[in-house]
């Protein structure tokens, strides 16, 4: 079994190694959304990253998530391109409604004819703070080498011998949020049906009133050992 210590490493803190990140221009708090965005094409190199045609973000790594951006609600359009270059390999027009937290994932493969190809993930974020003595857990498959998943929540070291936490969790989707006790936990990740285990957080320990989401990524590159990135969604 595996154990992947970058995952405690990211539990707590986001990443922004080599990234610039610009304002996103005039308007009303009213009018804007919260836009997270997360780097998780495995085989990517590190890509610049543009909201309606003006550059938000420069020079982002694999497995590296920014700050939320605050950005024009509506139709909102995303590219992301190879860091220099003016080449789009994911450009999408996304809604966007203001007041709302989002967090776009660019996952899948970059290299041409490769599958499931590079694409972007739109997740809508709930950052209502948990009830007293809670937490808010969220998990997302990004894994592009990987089937569904069946995914274990539990005390450190509690294995994969009971019943999945989360069961068929499909590449390109993320769960709801679950809400549990504050506390440590160790989150796995196991091709459906099966108890062999893909991916192992090591042991996490979340304070009250925080709100994460975690996510299952490729090794850089792609394949397998899996690793996973954990975002402070709240707190």
């Amino acid at each position: 079994m595996s154990r992947f210590p970058r995952f405690l490493l990211l539990a707590m803190t986001t990443m922004f190694v080599g990234v610039t990140i610009f304002t996103t221009g005039c308007g009303t708090s009213s009018s804007k959304a919260q836009l997270r965005v997360v780097h998780a094409s495995p085989d990517a190199p590190n890509v610049d990253v543009a909201v309606d045609s003006k550059t938000v973000l420069t020079n982002v790594p694999y497995e590296t998530s920014s700050s939320y951006l605050s950005v024009t609600a509506g139709s909102t359009k995303i590219e992301v391109r190879p860091t220099g270059t003016t080449t789009d390999v994911i450009s999408a027009t996304v809604p966007l409604t203001a007041k709302q937290n989002y967090t776009v994932l660019a996952i899948g493969f970059a290299t041409p004819g490769k599958t499931p190809a590079i694409q972007p993930l739109l997740l809508k974020d709930d950052n209502t703070t948990p009830a007293s003595g809670q937490i808010a857990l969220r998990a997302g498959h990004a894994s592009a080498s990987t089937g569904p998943v069946d995914i274990y929540v539990g005390a450190p070291g509690s294995g994969v011998g009971g019943t999945p936490t989360l069961t068929n969790v499909a590449f390109g989707t993320a769960s709801d949020y679950l809400t549990v006790p504050a506390g440590s936990y160790e989150i796995y990740a196991t091709p459906t049906g099966s108890k062999t285990v893909a991916l192992d957080s090591g042991s996490l320990t979340i304070a009250a009133g925080a709100i994460r989401t975690a996510v299952a990524l490729d090794a850089p590159g792609g394949g397998s050992q899996l690793t996973a990135i954990v975002l402070k969604d709240l707190n």
